[in-house]
């Protein structure tokens, strides 16, 4: 076979999910044609996928609106989509082959095809995605491996992962599963291997990308993972860096694991204290020492750690926190699908545990409900694992009998249970004003910020490391550390002025888009090409 025909053979071969948007906007069988109307415009897109729960049950083009709506001269707002989309849909599953996802379009006529994973939808591809993905790949054939990852996978560079790691449930493990599915989605690397850190007296079922255990409190266990590193094929290793996560003093045994490495290391920080104590400095010098590069996820984290860490700028490299890829809606039309039509939301999510600080907007709601008796705070999110090994469920107990003290049962509701991707960014497009009433300034990344962002959610957040910059960027509303006043008369602003609120949830739209995971998991394989100086 010629080379042409050989690349031709690859490009047909790989698989579907990497040709896909993943940005798929979507809409319930009882939305109205309106609300369709309404994303077509705004997102600039010729269809919508309708959606019962996470399951794909149709779609909605702009050909079924002018034929079915238009034409036969339906109102709008009365008319439902499950009276004018397209069904049976046609899918395909994300891992099947581009060869496979043509033919289907061919066989059936169609000019879009939903990519599903699992049965929920995954993402959308086309005839001319399709083309252009092709063509691109053509165009870049020619340039040295090295700079294209080896050949898109092929014989790319391997990457180690330390970290936490699902099933278990922690912020770090979700947010290092999320990176190394986003940069398997470019195609670009070798298959990753993942060292999953345990918590003590814990076992978890993993999937096989894990190839290694590490037990977060044997100094041992790290000495062995990083011999296992310097024995295998792993050319790089990237260190996802939480102080809890790691075990003795101040998460000092990964010290044990970064001075025995013989490879490069990159290590995500996300947590920089702002007055450490002398064994917490000592911990995250020597982090900072046996790392070739520092990633920050604000860009507040390069001056900190020059200034109070004494690190060199040039060692230090921002990457902003991924956020989800998904359509600015409305927030009424994801109330009717939560039964939540005759209520003004506010809310927060997350892990539960003191350091969320959710007594203070608690206490904030006498004020806000007094100027907007319909509103309703959703405390989004189970107690934090670690939390409730230790204390059981006694903070979220408090937190209830704050909320019956202060005569508020009908104002606060909680979602306890640990959410999926997909329902957790429906609550939040039901969602008018978003709080981060974090009580702490040290935090550095926040994940769910760049959740509300990505959403154009209307934020009022105390001025955390990671939250001043976006609020200096005029994307979120400030309130005080632990102060119910400052918050109350922040959401009583927005819930008065709806030209405000749309201008915050505008703006935060828009300044999350450089921050998707697409975007990020390329700056995370430059810094890996980086390291290995290629």
């Amino acid at each position: 076979m010629t080379d042409s025909g050989q690349y031709t053979e690859h490009l047909l071969s790989l698989p579907v999910h990497t040709t896909m948007r993943t940005s798929v906007p979507t809409v319930s069988p009882l939305d109205t044609v309106a609300l369709v109307a309404d994303v077509m415009i705004g997102e600039k897109i010729g269809a919508v996928v309708v959606v019962d729960g996470d399951r794909p049950v149709g779609i909605v083009t702009e050909r079924d609106l002018l034929e079915r709506v238009i034409k036969t001269r339906k109102d709008f707002e009365s008319t439902t989509v499950k009276d004018v989309m397209s069904k049976p849909l046609i899918t395909i599953e994300a891992d099947d082959s581009a060869s496979e996802a043509l033919d289907i379009m061919r066989r059936h006529n169609i000019k879009r095809l939903i990519v599903t994973k699992n049965g929920a939808v995954a993402g959308i591809t086309t005839e001319r995605r399709l083309l252009t993905i092709a063509y691109k790949r053509y165009m870049m054939k020619g340039i040295s491996a090295a700079a294209t990852g080896a050949n898109y996978g092929v014989i790319g560079i391997t990457v180690g992962f330390l970290s936490s790691y699902p099933p278990r449930e922690c912020g770090i493990a979700t947010y290092t599963k999320d990176l190394v599915d986003a940069i398997s989605d470019l195609y670009v690397l070798s298959a990753p291997v993942i060292f999953a850190v345990n918590d003590k007296g814990s076992h978890y079922n993993y999937g096989g990308d894990v190839k290694y255990e590490v037990d977060q409190d044997l100094a041992e266990s790290y000495e062995e993972a990083a011999r296992y590193v310097n024995a295998s094929n792993i050319d790089v290793i990237s260190l996802q860096h939480e102080f809890g996560l790691f075990g003795g003093a101040w998460g000092e045994h990964v010290i044990h694991f970064l001075e025995m490495l013989k490879k490069p290391i990159i290590t995500c920080l996300h947590t920089v204290l702002l007055q450490p104590d002398s064994t917490a400095r000592r911990v995250l010098k020597g982090i900072l020492q046996y790392s070739n590069y520092v990633i920050v996820m604000a860009k507040v984290g390069v001056r900190i750690l020059e200034e109070l860490y004494e690190t060199f700028p040039d060692k230090v490299r921002y990457v902003p926190h991924w956020c989800p890829n998904g359509p600015l809606l409305r927030s009424e039309s994801m109330k009717r699908r939560l039964g939540l039509e005759d209520r003004i939301t506010i809310s927060t999510f997350g892990l539960l545990s003191r350091s969320k600080g959710i007594e203070y907007a608690i206490e904030a709601l006498p004020k806000i409900a007094q100027a907007e008796p319909r509103v309703l705070y959703l405390v989004i999110g189970q107690t934090h694992p670690q939390v409730r090994k230790h204390e059981g469920e006694t903070y979220r107990a408090k937190l209830s009998e704050l909320v019956e003290s202060l005569g508020l049962d009908n104002n606060v509701r909680f979602v306890n249970r640990f959410l999926r991707k997909n329902e957790l960014i429906g609550y939040l497009q039901a969602t008018d004003i978003y709080v981060i009433p974090y009580p702490n300034r040290e935090q550095i990344s926040s994940g769910t910020l760049l959740y509300a962002l990505s959403t154009g959610k209307a934020i009022v957040s105390t001025p955390f490391l990671h939250a001043e910059e976006v609020i200096s960027e005029g994307c979120a509303m400030e309130c005080s550390f632990k102060d119910p006043t400052s918050i109350a008369d922040c959401a009583v602003t927005l819930l008065k002025n709806d030209d405000v609120r749309r201008r915050l949830e505008r703006r935060a739209y828009e300044y999350s888009r450089a921050m998707i995971w697409p975007q990020v998991a390329m700056r995370y394989v430059n810094r890996f090409y980086e390291a290995l100086k290629m």
